[in-house]
């Protein structure tokens, strides 16, 4: 193998997440596989050797320049971690500038925690199924096909997966950021940064065909239970309709499906439904029929290239592009709070479907994805499904888990049946 990259730009979405980090709150998310057996720390060891240097730009340290940070690929694997008392410990400035992501076991999970920076869903996706690919032929002799996210490891990394995707697909008209705040939770807050996880775990075939009977997509109507529940939830709080607020999801939505290409960077922008409950009352109908024209109208290249434009435009002025980067980060952090995650509820993040190649399945009990929570709102949730069960990670910084028994109420007169896993009393 050739020596890879040593450093590279951030992308046009990383840049905001170092601004935007504070000294209590840092942009990481967990991606998680479970195995069948106990995990051999040694040969993991081996096997993240290798993973750092097929994947340059995951693998990386965010260093600080005059104008802007960037990314300089690790030359050594990091140490690998036991798992702390709870998911996401806050992932300090001093820690990205040595390693900007974690690796971490318990028993028989793999966990891999990563500053936003680094890459989205996808590319940590890939990162991930690569690291466990790795780990099974060195651990069992077996030889895992390249398919099914499972890339060459002994190869360099290509040109296309080092893109910044967003520089060339901006459109040529930019869109205004103005939008109405959301209602956001509060609770009391848990002690020493504590974060609580809940994972509900349903049938994917038994979820899907319940969308389908809405004419839904598994997101559309995940997102439409999502919304259900938060306004049972608002109900409960402001019983006076009048003073209640605009209930808002924010859906990432991964690029590459519209506009094609490899890269492994962030590659994701969103779209933010929302529903007024000043309204009146709404159905898991009425809900599903909002998300999906709200989709259907965005999820287009030439609206999603007029936002990514709004951002590039910002990248590309000429007095912003050599101010110092202090300042920037005064600026980009000002921004944030202002037309950030203010606008939305919380964010539900579907990765989808999780394959692999067939000879890896019979190794590998689940998969997880875990947000971390908003910088300003108490709540985050990521989903995804691995076999035919679909898991849902709530992660809150609140003690109550209100929003879960909302949430699993909807579920239950849907006629859903659920599991629910806690980190604070198991099952």
């Amino acid at each position: 193998m050739k020596k890879p990259t040593r450093w590279v730009r951030l992308d046009n979405a990383a840049k905001i997440y170092p601004a935007a980090s504070g000294k209590t709150w840092s942009n990481v998310f967990r991606q998680s596989a479970t195995l069948t057996e106990s995990v051999d720390t040694e040969v993991l060891r081996s096997a993240l050797s290798v993973i750092v240097k097929r994947f340059p730009s995951i693998a990386a340290r965010l260093r600080k320049g005059v104008f802007w940070y960037y990314l300089e690929a690790v030359e050594n694997p990091p140490k690998i971690k036991e798992e702390y008392s709870y998911p996401l410990v806050y992932m300090s400035k001093e820690e990205m500038r040595k390693c900007a992501f974690r690796v971490i076991v318990y028993q028989n999970r793999i966990a891999v925690e990563f500053f936003h920076s680094l890459t989205d869903g996808t590319g940590a996706l890939v990162f991930l199924k690569n690291l466990i690919a790795e780990y099974l032929e060195q651990k069992y002799g077996v030889a895992i096909p390249m398919e099914k996210g499972i890339l060459d490891r002994n190869a360099n990394p290509c040109e296309a997966e080092l893109e910044d995707c967003f520089l060339k697909n901006a459109g040529s008209v930019p869109v205004s950021r103005r939008d109405t705040n959301a209602w956001h939770m509060r609770g009391e807050e848990q002690k020493r940064g504590f974060l609580n996880l809940t994972c509900f775990k349903i049938s994917a075939t038994g979820a899907l065909d319940l969308a389908h009977k809405y004419n839904a997509t598994l997101t559309v109507f995940m997102s439409a239970v999502m919304m259900k529940a938060l306004i049972n939830l608002q109900n409960q709080k402001e019983p006076n309709k009048k003073r209640q607020k605009r209930i808002k999801l924010l859906i990432p939505v991964n690029l590459r499906t519209l506009f094609g290409g490899d890269t492994l960077r962030n590659f994701a922008m969103y779209t933010v439904p929302e529903i007024d409950p000043r309204l009146g009352e709404y159905t898991i109908e009425e809900i599903c029929d909002i998300v999906k024209h709200k989709m259907g109208t965005e999820i287009t290249k030439k609206h999603m290239g007029s936002v990514i434009a709004t951002n590039v435009n910002d990248e590309k002025n000429p007095i912003l592009r050599i101010v110092p980067l202090p300042i920037k980060n005064i600026v980009m952090k000002a921004v944030f709070n202002s037309v950030g995650e203010k606008k939305s509820c919380l964010t539900l993040s579907n990765i989808g479907k999780v394959t692999v190649p067939d000879i890896m399945s019979k190794y590998i009990k689940r998969f997880d994805f875990i947000l971390g929570v908003q910088a300003n709102a108490p709540y985050n949730c990521g989903m995804l499904s691995f076999g035919d069960t679909l898991y849902i990670n709530f992660i809150r910084n609140i003690k109550d888990p209100e929003l879960e028994r909302h949430f699993f109420e909807v579920l239950y007169e849907l006629g859903v049946e659920v599991e629910v896993e806690s980190n604070l009393n198991g099952r």
